[in-house]
């Protein structure tokens, strides 16, 4: 499997876990900073597999590709993960919209987020350097959720520190790794 680097920990627990002989390639998770490189970057990942591996598949949703990452997809008989983003991987579409039919100015976090906000949104955007770019970028933003895989109190007050640096309420929505974890059974053709 070509992993995203932001879900491809959580991706090899549930491989381990369920005991699927899988091998899981991750790829750097910072591309979500530049989506437009993400389906050239699987394409040159599968190159590199395709002759060690009679099947390849891809552990990302479309993640803001728009649509490049299934035209890699199509034209190379691949399968990937449902949905626009992880997070309908980890909450389910349906919810995921529905958190933002409710606040339409969600930011949304993962553990991966979470416990990497400092470099790949601070550090990323400047912030820790430029603060007073925060209106630029989070100006129109009027909450924070955390899709929780793995709460705990040291993850918790991560999201509440990511939250309080972009001056934004959070709010914890538990989905743990039920949702990752069906998900890679359908991609995987495997069953429960």
């Amino acid at each position: 499997m070509i992993a995203c680097g932001a879900i491809a920990q959580p991706v090899t627990a549930v491989v381990a876990r369920r005991g699927w002989g899988v091998d899981v390639h991750p790829l750097p998770p910072l591309l979500h900073n530049r989506p437009q490189l993400i389906a050239a970057a699987v394409e040159e990942l599968l190159d590199r597999l395709a002759p060690a591996y009679a099947e390849v598949v891809v552990g990302y949703a479309d993640c803001g590709t728009y649509g490049a990452l299934d035209e890699v997809c199509v034209r190379r008989g691949l399968r990937r993960l449902a949905g626009l983003h992880c997070y309908d991987v980890y909450a389910g579409a349906d919810r995921v919209r529905e958190l933002f039919e409710a606040q339409a100015g969600t930011y949304v976090l993962t553990d991966f987020l979470v416990r990497s906000f400092a470099r790949t949104v601070l550090a990323e955007l400047g912030l820790d350097r430029h603060p007073e770019l925060r209106d630029d970028y989070f100006g129109h933003y009027t909450r924070v959720v955390w899709l929780a895989q793995e709460a705990d109190d040291d993850l918790r007050a991560l999201a509440r520190e990511a939250a309080a640096r972009i001056g934004l309420p959070l709010q914890e929505v538990p989905v743990g790794d039920a949702g990752l974890e069906r998900e890679l059974e359908i991609l995987l053709g495997v069953r429960s």
